[in-house]
């Protein structure tokens, strides 16, 4: 099930709210968001319902034997923390890497291992992480030991977060799964969020894609050089509206049971630098990489060798958690590069620049990383790049005429991108009943274009 269905919007989404504030007591609406997270999860994985749930057990059981030894005998906690590390990233590699591995085995040493073909848990890179994330601050000391497995399940299956983010870490929530306060406000605010986000990943994400998709899928020495920037930028914008409206509706829908989950997006395509970029881009993710990862390698406290090999390691593994591939691979090292140049003074050459210079510096190299990560093969990286500078087809047709449709979804979605003129930050401060009748226009477009569309994919429901 996604959000963006007439099933979640019109049956699941009301019928769980009206029984969520039936309940009067923080117990039982747990209760409630275990059972709607499991019926949500099972819509699409009824089977891997239990993986999810053994992952929980893992954790929740060696952080209570953490906290037990710990005072006592770091080794054995540190053993422990191993283990449930172990458990957590050979569920993760199994499920989501074993037939890279067999497929890259069978080709380097001439081997025909059979592949196993499974499918991939949905969410199954971003609930490892949470739960990675309460056990690690458990050793740390940073939470205390949850010894209620109903409120780590809660967390851990919390549904407008399960599949697709923002990676919500167990402290964030911690005091709020035991005592939280719902009002009015945070409700309307909650609700006037996920209405956006949605109206991001139907109005907008949904009609660019067809653009995008039809650029990307030309065969090598097709694509003329319009055409495939075009398409590059239709990508971009997807896989932004796509992604920052799937974390919208989740925070909107956090809001409404009583969480304050935190922000995964802060307007990345303003950026005026890589570094810049991955500051805004994917927060939970980045920064769940800097906290559990590359500070406990020592991050930039020693020598400057050490440093890139830090960066190396954070970004080989920022690739390969987005996919079983080599262009995601590909994709983390193209930013480890580029990320080590400015760390290296490249950044005081840039802050140097005019502001307009520095964003499109930014934006070259940001569509140039949506290119490895959107194209299925090294090679359709390499046409696909050619053809952006003029070395693929000649043909001077910009956009084939079926597709004339999307420009001014195009448009609508750069439109947005741009920071808003004070007077309509000003307006809506002043006429909230304004933006609320907007947002209920909204939310009756969205609803229409839900009904007359079939293609309505969720990019990181395969992370």
């Amino acid at each position: 099930m996604v959000f963006s269905s007439l099933t979640f919007v019109f049956i699941f989404f009301p019928v769980f709210f009206f029984l969520y504030y039936a309940l009067r007591d923080t117990k039982s609406r747990n209760q409630l968001i275990i059972v709607f997270s499991l019926l949500f999860y099972a819509w699409g994985e009824p089977v891997y319902v239990v993986i999810m749930i053994i992952s929980t057990i893992n954790d929740y059981a060696f952080s209570i034997l953490i906290d037990n030894v710990r005072d006592k005998n770091a080794r054995m906690a540190k053993l422990y923390l191993v283990l449930s590390i172990i458990v957590n990233l050979g569920l993760l590699s199994f499920f989501k890497y074993s037939d890279f591995l067999i497929m890259n085995l069978n080709s380097l040493l001439h081997l025909k291992i059979t592949m196993l073909n499974l499918p991939l848990p949905i969410g199954i890179s971003f609930y490892t992480f949470q739960t990675m994330s309460y056990t690690l601050d458990v050793y740390r000391k940073q939470v205390k030991v949850q010894k209620n497995f109903n409120a780590l399940l809660a967390y851990v299956t919390l549904f407008p977060q399960l599949i697709a983010g923002p990676i919500v870490r167990y402290s964030t929530v911690e005091d709020e799964l035991l005592n939280r306060i719902i009002d009015v406000d945070l409700v309307a605010k909650g609700l006037r969020r996920f209405i956006i986000g949605l109206s991001k990943k139907i109005i907008i994400a949904n009609q660019v894609a067809i653009l995008a998709n039809a650029a990307f899928a030309m065969k090598d020495g097709t694509l003329n050089w319009s055409f495939a920037i075009l398409g590059i930028i239709a990508y971009a914008l997807q896989i932004f509206y796509d992604f920052s409206g799937y974390s919208d509706m989740a925070i909107g829908m956090g809001h409404m049971m009583g969480f304050h989950f935190l922000e995964n997006f802060n307007a990345p395509y303003r950026s005026t630098s890589i570094t810049d970029f991955w500051r805004r881009w994917h927060i939970s993710l980045g920064t769940w990489f800097r906290d559990y990862l590359y500070f406990p390698l020592g991050g930039s406290r020693g020598s400057k060798y050490r440093t890139i090999m830090n960066l190396a390691l954070v970004w080989f593994l920022t690739g390969l958690w987005h996919g079983a591939a080599w262009n995601f691979i590909i994709f983390g090292m193209y930013y480890f590069v580029i990320l080590v140049i400015e760390k290296s003074g490249g950044l005081s050459l840039i802050s140097k620049l005019p502001r307009v210079l520095r964003h499109s510096y930014a934006l070259v190299l940001i569509l140039v990383g949506w290119v490895i990560f959107r194209s299925e093969s090294i090679a359709q990286i390499g046409s696909y790049l050619s053809a952006c500078v003029g070395l693929g087809a000649s043909s001077l047709n910009i956009i084939p005429a079926k597709l004339t449709y999307t420009l001014p979804f195009m448009g609508l979605g750069i439109l947005l991108i741009l920071p808003s003129p004070k007077f309509i930050q000003t307006l809506n401060r002043k006429l909230l009943w304004i933006g609320d009748l907007a947002i209920l226009m909204i939310f009756l477009m969205s609803t229409l274009y839900l009904v007359n569309q079939s293609f309505n994919p969720f990019i990181y429901f395969r992370f």
